[in-house]
């Protein structure tokens, strides 16, 4: 997928006017995209308008204006492209009891590591890759962004309605 440059951004006053119809566009867009895995886990696949979305909403709600800056935005959403053939997901933990989120949070201690995410297609499976940083020995994030590499016969699969496709935690 081609990186996302200034170029692709909506210019700050102009964003503001088109905000609502362009997030009610999103919002629909990351419906189909957006998978739940048990009670507690959603994975959203991302795509370039996805980012962008996110990235149109930091340069908002944090007024970035220096061009180094939304520079830098634009580097750490890019990073999350998937490359092609690839997946690529922002994996929720969506807990919503506050009296025990910390409680459930670290019943996912670990998750991150090793091979505990996959896709299973075409009798192969494409573990997730999960970007560092978000989590450690004592706490885990609620929010990781992670990469599936799938087999070309497993993006065949994808393709193929009649062909069983599973996420597995």
């Amino acid at each position: 997928m081609q990186a996302l440059t200034s170029a692709d951004l909506i210019p700050y006053e102009e964003y503001e006017k088109q905000r609502e119809a362009f997030r009610a566009d999103i919002i629909g867009l990351k419906q189909r995209r957006r998978i739940s895995v048990g009670p507690w886990m959603t994975l959203v696949f991302e795509n370039r308008r996805t980012l962008q979305f996110q990235i149109q909403e930091m340069v908002r709600v944090e007024r970035i204006f220096d061009p180094a800056k939304v520079q830098d935005e634009l580097d750490v959403y890019n990073a999350i492209l998937p490359a092609p053939g690839e997946l690529s997901a922002t994996l929720l933990i969506e807990i919503t009891d506050e009296a025990n989120i910390k409680e459930r949070l670290d019943e996912f201690m670990g998750l991150d590591h090793g091979e505990k995410v996959a896709i299973v297609a075409d009798g192969e499976e494409a573990f997730g890759e999960f970007e560092g940083g978000h989590s450690h020995e004592t706490k885990i994030s609620a929010v990781h962004f992670v990469r599936f590499r799938p087999t070309a016969s497993m993006r065949a699969a994808f393709a193929d309605l009649t062909k069983s496709v599973t996420i597995r935690v």
